[in-house]
């Protein structure tokens, strides 16, 4: 009797996952992916799992580019995740209170009293970004040390140094700081480093055979390096792997994250109870989790960004479903692409666009040249252009190369910012995260 009813429930669970495999619109996914492919709007590579089955993968562009020497990306291309590093980091942290070597409570200066506040700041608020650590990756001085391996000591000192933002449990502010000094506790309180912890606590554990802690990328290994495109896709320098540590050194591949989720909210990892902490929100932050929403349902997952790497992974406990993306170049912005994926897997409406653009000529770029202020913001843009490309570049900011979509019209799509000129009166309209900024030109 109980072989017959365990293969019946077998044989249930392979019918739902094959029916709910056949219900899904591949072709409209791959129909999707290949219009970002074949017009230069992103590479990287999805994966969408349902009841812990892979129902649909698909890899697009290189995970390397030297000349005419281009490597396809395929499903098994590791990418750097950064931030989604966290939840890995904060999986250990909980594994450590489980066994009794960590409390919620423990204060920071225990291991580090050094940094500022560190008597007042717990591990709980450090885990859910309420310490008011400064984020080092903000500092001015980030850009010139990024690509050099730095040692523990040398983070400390540039932590250390940093005023805090504000007092420890009065609001909450996203800080790499915190997931930093996460990981090297995870070190101190075992006594071995990050990566063999990592390895041991999850990765061997659940079987992630691609997922470790990043060092320099290496195609030869099946890694992909990062890419920005300004007409042709261009390589992004490498941040150091030393230095994200806990808060962004892994990479991983979109089914190993889809692996990791599942068993995180199956209790394979920490204790359900503990999992209910990670997804309890406080002015929007979890712990090294985010809620993130579709339509009516509701996911959990963090997103992540490193050198010109984007990433999200998102998790439907209702309705058991992982999805994974991870860009190594990104012009189509990674949350409208996981809009598409999500829309396209629900069946909700969604139109492929059609990523055509408009190509001025040189001369046609003229009447929108020169230096532009707000009164709204205090902040200077200067607009130039390039050959039949018209860039933008904020004071201090690297510079944007603009889209023509419509008349008078551009977008960064990236960072989802629309542009409006009239060239007449001198003026731009900045649209982003829906608010808008009048500039004018300065005569």
């Amino acid at each position: 009797m109980i072989r017959k009813i365990s293969l019946a429930l077998l044989f249930s669970i392979i019918l739902n996952c094959t029916l709910k495999s056949q219900n899904l619109n591949t072709a409209k996914l791959d129909s999707f992916f290949t219009a970002l492919n074949i017009h230069n709007r992103g590479m990287g590579s999805v994966a969408i799992s349902s009841n812990g089955v892979i129902v649909y993968q698909k890899a697009i562009g290189y995970s390397g580019i030297n000349g005419d020497n281009k490597i396809p990306a395929t499903i098994k291309t590791k990418y750097r995740i950064g931030s989604i590093t966290k939840m890995f980091t904060a999986t250990m942290v909980f594994q450590l209170i489980e066994e009794g070597k960590l409390s919620l409570e423990t204060p920071l200066s225990t291991w580090f009293p050094q940094m500022p506040n560190a008597a007042k700041i717990t591990i709980s608020e450090m885990l859910d970004h309420r310490s008011g650590l400064h984020n080092f990756t903000n500092d001015s001085l980030y850009m010139s040390y990024m690509a050099k391996p730095q040692t523990e000591a040398q983070m400390l000192t540039i932590m250390a140094r940093q005023k805090p933002d504000f007092e420890p449990d009065t609001k909450a502010d996203y800080s790499n700081t915190n997931f930093v000094l996460l990981g090297y506790i995870i070190e101190k309180i075992t006594g071995k480093p990050y990566p063999e912890e990592l390895k041991k606590r999850i990765t061997s554990k659940i079987g992630l055979a691609d997922t470790y802690y990043g060092g320099k990328a290496n195609t030869a290994n099946n890694e992909a390096y990062s890419y920005s495109f300004t007409e042709k896709w261009q390589q992004q320098p490498e941040t150091d792997m030393s230095i994200p540590g806990g808060a962004g050194a892994l990479v991983s591949t979109p089914a190993d994250l889809d692996k990791f989720i599942e068993a995180l909210f199956a209790g394979k990892l920490i204790s359900l109870s503990n999992l209910e902490r990670m997804k309890t929100m406080r002015d929007n932050y979890g712990m090294a989790m985010f809620v993130i929403p579709f339509y009516e349902k509701k996911s959990y997952g963090h997103t992540g960004g490193i050198d010109g790497f984007s990433s999200m992974l998102s998790y439907f406990p209702v309705e058991k479903l992982a999805v994974a993306y991870i860009s190594n170049g990104t012009v189509y912005s990674t949350n409208d692409i996981m809009i598409g994926v999500l829309s396209i897997y629900f069946n909700k409406p969604f139109n492929i666009p059609a990523f055509k653009s408009i190509i001025l000529k040189t001369e046609d770029l003229d009447k929108y040249l020169g230096n532009y202020t707000s009164t709204q913001i205090p902040l200077k843009i200067a607009i130039t252009k390039n050959n039949t490309s018209l860039i933008a570049q904020a004071t201090g900011q690297p510079p944007l190369t603009l889209e023509t979509v419509d008349t008078d019209k551009f977008v960064f799509t990236p960072a989802a910012i629309t542009m409006q000129f009239d060239p007449a009166k001198g003026e731009f309209t900045v649209l982003q995260g829906g608010k808008t900024y009048l500039f004018t030109k300065v005569k």
